[in-house]
């Protein structure tokens, strides 16, 4: 990685913009005719908005310019900023990614490369940020703290504070990321304060908490940390609040935390929020869009439209104190976005540093720099030799209730039930009339031979099996299906191509998602990976499945950090407990 970035956050400041912003110079740039959202006072001011370089030089009467937009009475807003996301979720590298943001308005994102990090440790999270570099997008570096999440799955690498303490050194790094480990955090583990105060030292911490509470809640925030964006309820959300955490709204592709969240968003809260994605998928982006999608979505549901683009721009800057992002204001970078709508704003041009990004909804490609983007790297699965019975789970004499996961769809958390098994020749097996599906996770990392064996409701697959190698955080290979035969034939597709996501039946392969970049990335254009995607998504509705995307949510089964119940390659993890229990009741 080089020593000096291309895309600094925050660049010099000239004698030729003081020239155009006294009005003795003529600015390379003028909007002309806008109206202007301003996110420090909530108001629309109609005027020109003045641009030298990457620059706002001023707002007002400004005219003598070298070429000039008029917006003839759209509205002009700071560029969008999604507060926290993992760009492995959107199955693309930044230099991808990008294509699918900008023309949704979005001109900074906090990436945190907790996904490639787990797998193969600093030298993903070096690919991330050299891929970043010099990209017409704000991309801002959150560094990975739990890697692994906890010591209840396996996983490719490992980090200490002393492995991320030179990564700090590049100006885009902004905080320690989501500090998942509060159980670590709240009785003080010395190696997990040794990062917390790491971070505190050189930027602030970010959080990372489900459903914590009362005093346990006092303890993580007295560590410093900073905010979460695990809020499932209003009142946890008011609470966490209160206590001087800033809450980031999410609502990605699998979790959906905003109609629940917005309730806790008054006159008096609104500078305590962001808005964030987390984890989105490529078609997703393309369709609906990004943090641009969450505005209107908010504004629907009934926030002021004003609100909902401060709560999506300053909010975030402030938070990560860049000084010169998430306003339209003088000496603040000429981040924006032009739509005509305000209850309803779709952007139709969006700019970075002054210059045209995105128009009409699609990505301008000159707005690109001409520069060789790393080679990606790959990661080999180390799969231990599988067969049918590998899958295979006995059943216990005498248990009449199994442990179950309870899977919803659009939230992280999952129920911890205990349901009547269905045995067949002496073996736990599925049930698809009761939507008890058998789940495995394989160890893909270090060939160790682990396999969690367990099973789950609320995915509603009829026939057949679906596998995944993006399995939060450790990435280990998912396998969710109605039978052995077809969960073997999803492993071996998913070895042979060197990782991704299928869909399996009656032994034949529907549709194939190759990921070869750390079995989580593509290295396909945005527009392959979107038509493969969608190919995927139909192969796994055929299966019996009612949900528009089953991958998302399978890929937070094995996440053993949020509860209530999830399956690592350790075994069925009670997170609640925060300790490994067996199937039986």
């Amino acid at each position: 990685m080089s020593s000096t970035p291309t895309s600094l956050p925050n660049g010099p400041i000239t004698p030729d913009l003081l020239a155009v912003a006294r009005g003795d110079a003529p600015a390379d740039l003028v909007f002309a005719n806008a109206k202007i959202i301003n996110v420090f006072t909530g108001q629309i001011e109609s005027g020109n908005v003045a641009i030298h370089k990457d620059r706002i030089a001023g707002m007002g009467d400004y005219t003598d310019s070298r070429e000039t937009v008029d917006l003839k009475g759209s509205f002009l807003a700071p560029g969008f900023i999604d507060a926290h996301m993992h760009v492995e979720s959107t199955s693309l590298p930044p230099s991808q990614f990008v294509r699918l943001a900008l023309p949704h308005g979005t001109t900074g994102v906090v990436l945190d490369p907790h996904e490639i990090a787990n797998v193969l440790g600093l030298p993903g999270i070096r690919y991330i940020m050299e891929d970043a570099e010099g990209l017409p997008i704000n991309a801002m570096f959150a560094l990975s703290s739990c890697v692994p999440s906890s010591h209840l799955e396996t996983s490719g690498a490992r980090l200490e504070a002393a492995d991320l303490a030179p990564l700090f050194d590049d100006p885009r790094v902004v905080a320690l990321a989501e500090m998942m480990n509060f159980p670590g955090v709240v009785h003080a583990d010395p190696g997990v304060l040794a990062k917390i105060n790491l971070g505190l030292a050189r930027r602030i911490v970010d959080g990372h908490s489900p459903g914590l509470r009362g005093k346990p809640l006092q303890a993580y925030l007295a560590s410093g940390i900073s905010s979460d964006h695990e809020c499932t309820t209003a009142a946890e959300a008011l609470e966490k609040l209160s206590r001087g955490m800033r809450i980031y709204i999410r609502e990605g592709s699998a979790a959906r935390n905003l109609e629940a969240l917005l309730p806790a968003i008054t006159p008096s809260t609104i500078g305590r929020f962001c808005f964030c994605t987390d984890d989105r998928h490529p078609g997703d982006l393309a369709d609906e869009g990004h943090i641009d999608h969450i505005v209107r979505r908010a504004i629907k549901l009934g926030l002021e439209p004003i609100a909902a683009i401060t709560i999506a721009t300053l909010n975030p800057a402030m938070h990560y104190r860049k000084r010169d992002l998430g306003a339209i204001a003088p000496g603040f970078f000429a981040d924006l976005v032009v739509f005509d709508n305000l209850d309803e704003p779709h952007p139709r041009a969006t700019y970075f540093h002054g210059k045209l990004a995105a128009k009409g909804g699609a990505f301008i490609e000159s707005s690109m720099p001409v520069s060789t983007r790393p080679t990606p790297p790959r990661s080999p699965l180390h799969l231990p030799p599988l067969s049918e019975s590998s899958f295979a789970i006995a059943a216990k004499p005498g248990a009449a209730k199994i442990r179950v996961i309870g899977m919803d769809p659009h939230q992280l958390l999952t129920a911890n039930l205990t349901i009547a098994p269905k045995i067949v020749d002496g073996q736990y097996v599925s049930d698809t009339s009761r939507d008890l599906l058998k789940l495995c996770v394989v160890e893909r990392h270090r060939a160790s031979g682990n396999i969690g064996r367990g099973f789950i409701t609320g995915f509603g697959l009829k026939f057949g099996a679906i596998a995944s190698t993006v399995g939060h955080d450790s990435h280990n290979l998912a396998i969710l299906g109605t039978n052995d035969a077809d969960m073997l034939t999803a492993a071996r597709a998913l070895d042979a191509c060197g990782g991704g996501q299928c869909a399996v039946k009656n032994g034949k392969v529907l549709a194939l998602f190759p990921l070869p970049i750390a079995g989580l990335m593509s290295d396909q254009p945005a527009t392959v990976v979107i038509q493969q995607q969608r190919a995927l998504m139909a192969a796994a509705q055929s299966l019996g499945c009612p949900h528009h995307d089953p991958f998302m949510p399978l890929s937070f089964m094995p996440l053993p950090v949020i509860p209530s119940l999830k399956l690592s390659d350790l075994g069925l993890v009670d997170v609640d407990q925060f300790k490994v229990v067996p199937l039986e009741v």
